[in-house]
């Protein structure tokens, strides 16, 4: 055999381990740099593509450049363009907050190159994640009969979960899939995609707290079987995303039982609180779905991407999933674990869950039940802050991690047209100047700020900072 010293040592493409030590451990000073200037910086900073196009746009260079310029430059030119989700005042869509264990997870996960389709491609990542999978099971309430896999995030999951539910039903000719007003686009897509019409995917009106309606549920599921529709799935929210709502899941397990058809739930931002003691009371019922979607890159505090889909019955994902071809046929190697490939639509899949492991192993179980509880509290006091105020007015109460609101001062009378401008106006300062990144939404019609308050490293002040700078400038815009 050849030496690599005969063949003429490294590849074109190597570095002498000298400078992949000075390369990691640059690229990981500004990391930690980064993160520790964060609370000074904006929570928000964007630029126009004209803006970013002359700093950019170049072509790719015949001869390569001394890695520390290049690193210096992504992190100098590239990265900091961007919402800074782990921002202790970034309260805007649904926040991620990673830790450093869950950073650093995801380098050495990539460092040996895991490829994580099948147990003979990586014996030890797989066995790692049924173990967290596992966890997951339990946190749940599952059933010994469940399991499930790791995905990009909470679209990919809830696509394998409408597989399975669509094969569960025996593919039927004429689909329909039925889900709140408030649900998550994601849902609406994998079921399009699995083969949906979408004029089938239905849109289930919802109460005064923006739940499912259940008599609604009811008359349109009648309805649509008189008319040739079959319903292969009916999705409950654990938490949506405009609201926080959480649908009554209870009396949805109840009637899909009774019915015959799938629960899906979409857990995806709200369903790892179900680790504190009022996360689980207020989740109670999501433990009889059929399938879970939920993302531990919001809040179980992991770097993206980290979904998950959990299913009651594993054997019905992998009966959807898993096939045989004869280039895979060695991957059949032992008969006592499971090819994660066949269970979803990556057979090419990262490790995504030593992040978790690495994290919980690191700080344990309690300081993630109080972090995540501090969260729900948090929104809970910004509500009660709101109802106190004559400048604000709440529009849904808080339900997890979600208060919606808006400027109304009591004192003034505005329209629903002079409100919307003066919301506008407030959010666009707020943003401006750097006092934190909130997003708004529509309820009923209704322009509302909305406060997603996920970030393991908010505090109330960052909270109370925030809406009292939202009470100053309604003020001064109702003023002027």
């Amino acid at each position: 055999m050849t030496s690599r010293a005969e063949d003429g040592g490294r590849s074109e493409l190597e570095m002498s381990p000298k400078q992949m030590m000075a390369s990691a451990m640059r690229a990981a000073e500004l990391v930690v740099k980064r993160v520790q200037n964060l609370p000074n910086e904006p929570a928000w900073r964007g630029g126009s593509r004209s803006q970013l196009e002359p700093i950019m746009r170049e072509d790719p260079p015949e001869e390569g450049r001394p890695s520390e310029e290049v690193i210096e430059r992504a992190a100098r030119e590239i990265l900091p363009i961007a919402s800074r989700v782990d921002h202790p005042r970034f309260f805007a869509f649904v926040p991620c907050a990673p830790t450093w264990p869950g950073v650093l997870a995801d380098f050495m996960a990539a460092g040996h190159n895991i490829f994580q389709g099948t147990w003979l491609g990586a014996s030890g990542p797989s066995m790692l994640e049924v173990v967290v999978i596992d966890w997951f099971r339990s946190w749940i309430g599952y059933p010994e009969t469940a399991g499930g896999l790791f995905t990009s995030g909470g679209s990919a999951a809830s696509l394998d979960g409408f597989v399975a539910a669509r094969e569960a039903a025996g593919a039927p000719r004429q689909p329909s899939v039925y889900m709140s007003d408030q649900s998550h686009t994601a849902l609406s897509r994998a079921a399009t995609i699995i083969g949906v019409r979408p004029e089938s995917v239905r849109m289930v009106a919802t109460d005064d707290r923006f739940r499912l309606d259940m008599d609604e549920l009811s008359r349109m599921i009648r309805q649509d079987r008189e008319s040739g529709l079959t319903p292969i799935a009916i999705c409950g929210n654990a938490g949506a995303t405009n609201t926080g709502a959480i649908d009554p899941l209870d009396e949805m397990a109840d009637y899909c039982a009774s019915e015959k058809i799938w629960f899906h739930v979409d857990a995806a931002y709200g369903g790892f609180a179900i680790l504190t003691e009022r996360g689980s009371e207020l989740l109670k019922g999501m433990e009889r779905a059929d399938s879970i979607a939920m993302d531990a890159h919001k809040w179980l505090f992991q770097p993206f991407e980290c979904g998950c889909l959990m299913v009651k019955d594993i054997r019905k994902l992998e009966g959807a999933f898993s096939v045989q071809p004869e280039y895979l046929q060695d991957t059949q190697w032992g008969r006592d674990h499971p090819n994660f490939g066949d269970r979803g639509l990556q057979l090419s899949r990262s490790f995504r869950a030593l992040k978790v492991w690495m994290s919980v192993q690191t700080f344990g179980m309690g300081a993630f039940r109080r972090s995540i509880g501090r969260g729900i509290e948090f929104a809970e006091r910004a509500e009660a802050y709101i109802r106190k105020s004559t400048i604000l007015q709440i529009a849904n109460p808080a339900s997890l991690g979600v208060v919606c609101f808006r400027v109304n001062p009591s004192t003034a009378e505005l329209d629903d047209v002079q409100l919307e401008e003066i919301n506008e106006a407030v959010q666009a300062r707020v943003i401006d100047e750097a006092v934190a990144m909130m997003s708004s939404t529509r309820l009923r019609g209704l322009y509302s700020l909305r406060l997603c308050i996920l970030n393991h490293t908010t505090t109330w002040e960052d909270v109370r900072f925030t809406l009292a700078a939202i009470e100053n400038f309604g003020q001064e815009a109702v003023s002027s």
